[in-house]
């Protein structure tokens, strides 16, 4: 596929010669100048309903990447572009009183007005026809006459709505309200600051677009005149909630204006904000199933949006304009152009609204963060949205990393994920956790040589905590006939073999037991045999909070569960616990996670008993807590005890975020020590929203409501990603699965990787000598000189 440095001139397109544009922001403009000069024979029209000088917003930020393909593709453009930058690599973060800055991030901005300008020259010198104060005709009614209409009509386009059924668009509205406002004057850097109100938390996002004139005299510059005092872009944003109360809700556009400068004086440093008939908005997700119907095609926001938090509108509307041409320049025709064109900007945009979605979800939730401490505050921002991470924060900003290391308690030249942590009467010697993983090998629930190896294997590979597959406390309790059990003596005798070698072989690492109970998802085949399908013989009966198959008409229908049956499955959770004590496992995990039992009880779609457990949480609630208290009583009081759950089921009627919270926070008071947050699997009609680290905000949302310690888990793959999230606070310790099916020693690798040897990941002495990379063929051969014909 086409980079985004974009097509060249010089081989007239044989594609789409009558090319239709709806709308004349910066992504159809350039759509228009690129095709136009790619075959000066076109006839190009492009209507825009607005003046030539209306516009909305008023700066916009470009990224390196995006101006190298404008350079590619037309260096008319880039040149006119660059004489209007205004450059900085400077972000202030300013929360209570204190303002921490961080540097090396690389910024370049302009103003909108001047940039459309700019591409408005630009269509005209080329021979676009511009039809400004002119709405377009429907697209329909183009697509008629003209061999491609380019629908470039916004957020709010008419021709995805008229054409929804081609499109597929689903639009989500947020929960924040912001407007688009300017200052008179030139910030010194992008600037973050956030205003605690007696109404709730506001933010202000601030950046420079506009130069103060270099023969100005700063003494005398007056307010309203950008040209000559530099100019910024100030956007206000907070909760609908805080919004309304504060009463922007009955304000007019001066009023706001003038409220918002009030709020944010010293950001400001007493001036007034200006305002465009700016007017508070909701943000709007805009995704489609298609970007293509017939010869039409969509770019820019009337394609996909990405919240301004990130800087992303008008980036990504170029550089679809770029893919655009490239790909109908290079294709043998339009259909496959516009193939090509979705193709290769798709991947690219979800990777953008993933970023965006993430931190417009940290802004959302401003308010759970006020309470940290400056740096990590700070540091938390900067990484809201994943792109920016600890290692390449810290080559931009090494001194600003170093001061939020030493905040949150790294040792001195130590990585956040080498910082101990303490639970109870245990030392976690480093953040690892290799999370439970189901291995469906034992036999009668027999830990075999398989297991040894398996969870030895990953001891000695440096991990803080190795934690056990889910260990069923019943026979019936097992997920399937591979399962291991701590309900004989046997099976304890084979995990004290297990905990003994962890102990001994890899001394500083812990082992925790994970118990737990099938529930209604038990008697089935073994993973590789078909996931969650039933036995063919040999099956148990099962038990659940009601008589609810996992799935209708595959798995067997459940035996709801009556008052001896409760009893009994609580004693065999406890009678577990005890085994597992005298094994000497050093953590307890219970298991109310994943659809199975006692997660079956905590979820409404799982859950419909008329009785003191269903109904209201507080009932689902009940029993996993009996069985918590249950085990509690009897595993030591000096180990410590965690609780892993599905803090939401993906699916539409089930456990919410919000009811997250309030289960950790029950298990919490109960004297759990942390909660090991997963997600779904509940119910076989989920719909997760998969991506990296995409369960990893259901911890940072348990963590920071109830200051709480928890765990982390979700498509964490990397080390970098486990100190993000350790310093950021989203997590105190990260539980990683199939990094270590991939690598055993992934924590000591990210050590050496690191260039940390101290006592968070050492090396088991007879490993010690490959604890350096291996040498691998030379690459500093001499290069040729001469050569000789």
């Amino acid at each position: 596929m086409t980079s985004p440095s974009g097509p060249c001139p010089g081989n007239p397109s044989a594609g789409p010669h009558r090319i239709a544009v709806i709308g004349g922001g910066p992504g159809g403009l350039y759509a228009a100048a690129l095709l136009k000069r790619l075959d000066p024979e076109r006839e190009i029209t492009l209507w825009e309903r607005n003046a030539p000088d209306d516009t909305f917003g008023f700066g916009v930020v470009l990224s390196d990447e995006t101006l190298g393909g404008i350079e590619h593709a037309d260096p008319t453009v880039h040149r006119a572009l660059q004489k209007e930058f205004v450059r900085w690599d400077g972000i202030d973060i300013v929360h209570r009183g204190h303002t921490q800055t961080s540097g090396g991030h690389g910024f370049a901005a302009l103003g909108r007005r001047r940039l459309l300008e700019i591409l408005h020259e630009r269509c005209a010198s080329l021979g676009v026809r511009l039809r400004f104060r002119t709405q377009a005709p429907p697209a329909a009614e183009l697509a008629a006459s003209y061999d491609l209409v380019i629908a470039a009509d916004g957020v709010h386009s008419r021709t995805r709505t008229a054409h929804a059924d081609s499109f597929g668009p689903r639009l989500t509205n947020h929960r924040c309200r912001y407007i688009w406002l300017a200052a008179d004057f030139a910030l010194d850097a992008f600037r973050f600051e956030t205003a605690e109100t007696a109404y709730g938390v506001m933010q202000l996002h601030g950046y420079p677009f506009a130069r103060p004139a270099p023969d100005r005299d700063p003494s005398t510059r007056r307010f309203g005149t950008p040209d000559d005092s530099g100019a910024s872009t100030v956007i206000v944003e907070m909760r609908e909630e805080v919004w309304r109360a504060a009463g922007f809700d009955t304000c007019d556009p001066a009023e706001s204006t003038r409220h918002c400068a009030a709020i944010f004086a010293d950001a400001l440093g007493g001036r007034p904000l200006r305002s465009n008939n700016s007017s508070w908005l909701t943000f709007s997700t805009v995704v489609n199933a298609h970007w293509s119907h017939g010869n039409t095609v969509l770019i820019g926001d009337a394609a996909h949006t990405a919240h301004f938090s990130i800087g992303s509108g008008t980036k990504l509307a170029v550089e679809d304009a770029l893919a655009l041409a490239a790909c109908i320049e290079e294709q043998p025709g339009l259909p496959a152009a516009l193939a090509a064109y979705e193709s290769e900007r798709r991947p690219v945009v979800e990777s953008t609204q993933r970023a965006a979605a993430a931190s417009l979800r940290w802004f959302e939730e401003l308010g759970r963060y006020v309470d940290q401490p400056p740096r990590q505050f700070a540091f938390n921002l900067l990484t809201r949205s994943r792109r920016v991470t600890h290692d390449n924060l810290r080559l931009r900003d090494a001194s600003f990393t170093a001061a939020v290391e030493e905040e949150f308690g790294c040792p001195p030249g130590t990585p956040p994920m080498f910082t101990p942590l303490r639970l109870r009467g245990l030392e976690l010697r480093n953040r690892v956790v290799v999370s439970p993983m189901d291995m469906y090998s034992a036999t009668d629930g027999v830990p075999g040589d398989f297991h040894l190896v398996h969870l030895g294997a990953r001891a000695l590979g440096g991990a803080g905590l190795v934690m056990t597959e889910m260990v069923c406390v019943s026979p019936e309790g097992r997920i399937t006939p591979g399962c291991t059990g701590l309900y004989t003596s046997a099976q304890a005798t084979a995990w004290t073999r297990i905990t003994d070698f962890v102990h001994t072989g890899s001394p500083g690492t812990a082992i925790g037991v994970q118990l737990g109970h099938s529930g209604r998802k038990g008697a089935t085949k073994l993973m590789w045999d078909g996931i969650d399908q039933p036995l063919d013989e040999g099956d148990w009966p099962l038990v659940a909070a009601s008589p609810i198959p996992y799935a209708h008409g595959v798995n067997q229908v459940p035996h709801a569960l009556d008052r001896a049956g409760l009893d009994a499955v609580r004693e065999q959770f406890a009678d577990a616990a005890h085994r597992a004590d005298a094994c000497g496992f050093d953590l307890l995990e219970l298991h109310c996670a994943h659809g199975y039992l006692l997660s079956g009880f905590l979820s409404p779609l799982t859950n419909h008993r008329t009785d003191r457990y269903g109904g209201s949480l507080e009932n689902r609630l009940r029993y996993p807590l009996e069985v918590f208290d249950a085990v509690r009583e009897r595993w030591p009081d000096d180990r410590p005890m965690t609780v892993r759950i599905s803090a939401t089921d993906w699916a539409r009627g089930g456990t919410t975020a919000e009811d997250a919270v309030e289960i950790a926070r029950a298990f919490m008071a109960h004297g759990a020590d942390a909660i090991d947050v997963s997600t779904g699997q509940v119910v076989p009609f989920e719909r997760p929203e998969y991506g990296r680290s995409y369960q990893t905000p259901y911890a940072d949302r348990i963590r920071n409501t109830l200051c709480v310690p928890v765990i982390a888990v979700g498509a964490i793959s990397s080390w970098d990603d486990v100190n993000s999230l350790l310093l950021a606070g989203r997590a105190d310790l990260c539980a990683l699965a199939r990094p270590h099916l991939y690598d055993p020693h992934w924590t000591l690798h990210a050590a050496a990787e690191q260039g940390h040897a101290g006592t968070g990941a050492p090396w088991p002495l007879p490993y010690r000598a490959g604890s350096r990379t291996p040498p691998t063929g030379r690459t500093d051969a001499p290069k040729p000189r001469l050569t000789l014909g």
